[in-house]
């Protein structure tokens, strides 16, 4: 499948609000609500139970009052060569001059706390130099990031305000197939803000190629509701007006909707921005294995009954997987009491423990199923330990020693790909401080009080720089 077929959007679109008037607030554990017109005058009972809400008019309603416009700004260096008419007259030589540019983005938010805690995407505020927040009541508010996880696409930025409204977290797990959903959103522009658009779930645990071969925990809610750019980051919520999703993605030829939206689970959404408010950063497990997903050949060889479970390829050396006693070959089917069928749902789960959990691992082994207890470790090494390759772990990155200098190796999804560094970049200095060799970047960054800046030249050539807080 090409890939121009796959482009990372966001989420949602035209309004169908009810005819009437006002649904004055109430709770999904209410057990009806009152619908009045404009002049105040009663117009109907609406039944609020779970299991059957009328329409869709108490979820709209409910729902776009939390979810807002989110306009961003990045700053950028743009290369350019000088005309060889003022070359010869002015002496230059000819090298490419540099311009900082702006550019302007925008995608959607969710407001999930009353004190100005907003969701949206990665891809949404990733390297913006200002971020602006616009509510449904047309409030503007300057935000600031608190943390991204680019493995999911999950940012959560914050505004200084309170008594906001907000959109209650459902269990994603729960939604079922040809479930109504809402998106609501921004698509093309702040022009249509507050779009609703509605849809059912097409399906669950989707997932979408990956190119550049990031680290990538995907287990997509795949729906029909239509979805534009601009809606990135808004919501998708059930018929009680609960969250169940943030829209994040579109499948196109075209850039613009062509019948599917993907939307990132809410059960994945509030692991990571819970760990984003409490430590500042996601702590996520990993158990240590690659995998693929069950075929016939598999699962006679393995004795299985079904096609659900996932096969092991290969067990890390040292890692959680390996402590625990799993092996090459095994077929993990659960854990604890969940059920694995594909390799996302394995991700999933892991996904949802945080370094240190313990919990049982079912698997087949020569027909037999064997528990065996796992303490999970955390997905990033220490700043400093060194590989069997030479590599060093640097904030989630390895650096490693190559003829161009001290090179960034693989950025990872931690703090130093977080502020922008990206596989290839050749670090110069750290601190203002000139590296020859990883261990010059470590001592260095140790050192550090507050914050570590790196200088340094691209993978393209071009003259760099990127910085962070300092870890505790």
């Amino acid at each position: 499948m090409a890939k121009n077929l796959f482009t990372v959007l966001a989420s949602v679109l035209l309004s169908g609000l009810t005819a009437y008037g006002i649904v004055k607030a109430a709770t999904p554990e209410q057990a009806s609500t009152t619908v009045y017109n404009e002049q105040g005058e009663v117009v109907k009972t609406v039944n609020l139970s779970l299991s059957d809400y009328p329409d869709f008019t108490y979820a709209a309603e409910h729902a776009v009052e939390a979810v807002v416009y989110v306009k961003v700004t990045v700053k950028y260096q743009q290369q350019y060569m000088i005309d060889p008419f003022f070359r010869f007259f002015f002496g230059d030589e000819g090298q490419p001059q540099t311009r900082e540019q702006e550019r302007q983005g925008a995608g959607s938010g969710v407001i999930i706390r009353p004190d100005g805690y907003i969701v949206t995407n990665n891809h949404v505020v990733q390297n913006a130099t200002k971020i602006e927040v616009q509510l449904n009541n047309n409030r503007t508010y300057d935000a600031t990031v608190i943390g991204t996880d680019p493995a999911t696409d999950v940012a959560l930025i914050k505004i200084d305000a309170a008594g906001l409204p907000t959109i209650n977290f459902a269990d994603s797990d729960k939604l079922r197939l040809g479930e109504w959903v809402l998106a609501i959103g921004s698509p093309l522009g702040e022009e249509l803000r507050s779009t609703i658009t509605a849809g059912i779930v097409s399906a669950k645990g989707r997932s979408m190629p990956n190119y550049k071969g990031d680290f990538k925990i995907e287990s997509f809610i795949q729906t029909d509701a239509a979805v534009n750019p601009g809606n990135s980051g808004g919501a998708l919520v059930n018929k009680a007006g609960e969250l169940v999703g943030i829209n994040t993605a579109i499948i196109s030829t075209t850039g613009s909707y062509a019948g599917y939206s993907f939307a990132v689970p809410s059960n994945i959404v509030k692991k990571v921005v819970s760990d984003l408010i409490d430590f500042g950063s996601v702590k996520r497990a990993k158990l240590g294995v690659t995998m693929s997903p069950i075929n016939d050949k598999i699962a006679k060889d393995a004795g299985l009954t079904s096609l659900k479970g996932v096969y092991i390829n290969e067990v890390s050396k040292g890692s959680s997987a390996d402590k625990a006693g799993v092996k090459k070959g095994d077929v993990l089917i659960m854990v604890d009491s969940t059920v694995v069928a594909t390799p996302s749902d394995l991700q999933v789960v892991v996904n949802n423990f945080h370094p240190g959990d313990k919990a049982v691992l079912t698997v087949v082994r020569e027909g037999k199923e064997l528990k065996l207890p796992v303490e999970f470790q955390g997905t990033v090494e220490l700043t400093g330990t060194v590989s069997e390759d030479g590599s060093v772990a640097f904030y989630g990155a390895r650096i490693g020693q190559t003829e161009k200098g001290v090179e960034i190796l693989s950025a990872g999804s931690g703090k130093l790909a977080q502020a922008g560094g990206e596989d290839g970049f050749v670090i110069k200095f750290v601190n203002d401080q000139k590296v020859s060799k990883p261990q010059d970047v470590i001592d260095i960054a140790k050192k550090a009080r507050r914050s570590i800046v790196i200088e340094g030249v691209t993978s393209t050539g071009r003259q760099g720089y990127f910085a962070f807080g300092k870890e505790e």
